[in-house]
């Protein structure tokens, strides 16, 4: 689950991450009135879950009243990257000296959180990766001992390696960042950036924080946390039907059983020059409405040409699966071709079941592929 900036900070100010104060409003009044609290100069940030916003001119520097006003009202409202902007944080401005990169992650390869950082901070983390990846330190931290003294103070010098003071109050930072990354349940937690003012004193300006959707039964109160308006639509409708779904930007429709099945179904699509339109994974059970639910979201995005079902039946049923595409087709105007591959617990009588329909059969994953791209 993305939160917004000013929810991840305040994550970070309960672990004592020296966080310049704010206030999240929405309206241009409360943005004029919040400017009491702070003084001026302050920074009008717009919220949203998606990157990018000082390129879009989502992020305003204020040095007056008018100005705070001009830019709560050009804000408010803006489209960045299709997310409309209903939310701004008020934040003072802080004078910058220096800027670094601190982040948290899951890496899969060592099984442990992954410390990042960098000195190139305040622009995205992607592109340093992708243009001077020897710019980017990394540390695998041992959950036994967490992040150690020693450990972030090595990192800390790295970053600063001419003075000691600076590399004290990164080496802190990261610690308290990896604490509030364990106890938040985080996949993903940033500092970008982190800035030092001219005077040397180290705040974290920018906060960005993904919640773990497995951790929630432990944070009930996440739940309230959540951006519903911000959110893409069909995530949202995917989640609350107990569907695993992720949009992307291509047009092959895919709906696959098993999450490593549908990224393999991804990958050769892609391998065969086609362009996946979404992961959607069904899960292990044999529920024909489930088909039914998936094909709704699938069709509501416009992109989609064509729809891809790879089924490998085991726990889930290839006659359920043939059930549900046979009433969805019964209960919407599906204007696009499907190309259908059942294999696996019984499958003849799936395939039997579809065989009177225009539906378009595969006996291989390859060949259903093959067939999709040709047919989007």
């Amino acid at each position: 689950m993305n939160i917004h900036e000013y929810q991840a900070k305040e994550i970070f100010t309960r672990f004592g991450l020296p966080v310049p104060g704010g206030t999240a409003v929405q309206s241009v009044d409360a943005a004029v009135a919040s400017v009491e609290e702070y003084g001026l100069p302050v920074m009008v940030k717009s919220q949203v879950l998606v990157g990018g916003r000082g390129k879009a001119g989502g992020i305003k520097f204020c040095k007056t009243i008018e100005d705070v006003k001009i830019g709560a009202e050009k804000i408010l409202g803006m489209d960045i990257k299709g997310h409309t902007v209903q939310t701004v944080l008020i934040t003072p401005a802080v004078d910058i000296d220096s800027e670094f990169y601190v982040g948290m992650l899951i890496d899969r390869n060592t099984k442990k959180v992954l410390l990042m950082a960098s000195a190139e901070g305040g622009i995205e983390i992607e592109q340093v990766a992708k243009d001077t990846p020897e710019l980017i330190f990394k540390f695998a931290i041992d959950p036994r001992y967490g992040l150690l003294d020693h450990e972030a103070m090595d990192m800390g010098m790295r970053l600063c390696p001419d003075d000691i003071k600076k590399a004290r109050q990164l080496a802190a930072a990261m610690q308290k960042l990896y604490l509030a990354f364990m106890d938040s349940d985080s996949s993903l937690a940033e500092i970008n950036p982190w800035i030092f003012t001219p005077e040397g004193k180290g705040h974290a300006i920018d906060a960005k924080v993904n919640l773990d959707d497995n951790a929630m039964f432990r944070h009930p109160d996440y739940e309230a946390m959540r951006d519903l308006d911000d959110e893409d639509a069909s995530e949202r409708v995917a989640r609350e039907a107990n569907l695993s779904f992720v949009k992307l930007s291509g047009n092959v429709g895919c709906l696959v059983n098993g999450a490593g099945l549908a990224m393999a179904t991804m990958d050769l699509v892609k391998y065969y020059g086609g362009q996946p339109a979404n992961f959607l994974d069904i899960g292990g059970s044999s529920n024909p409405e489930k088909v039914v639910n998936a094909l709704k979201i699938i069709l509501s995005d416009e992109e989609v040409k064509v729809i891809l079902f790879n089924i490998f039946g085991g726990i889930t049923r290839c006659d359920d699966v043939a059930k549900g595409i046979i009433e969805a087709t019964k209960r919407m105007d599906i204007n696009v071709p499907i190309v259908v591959r059942l294999t696996g617990t019984n499958e003849e009588e799936g395939r039997a079941l579809l065989a009177d329909t225009d539906l378009v059969s595969a006996d291989t994953m390859d060949e259903a592929v093959k067939k999709a791209i040709e047919l989007g």
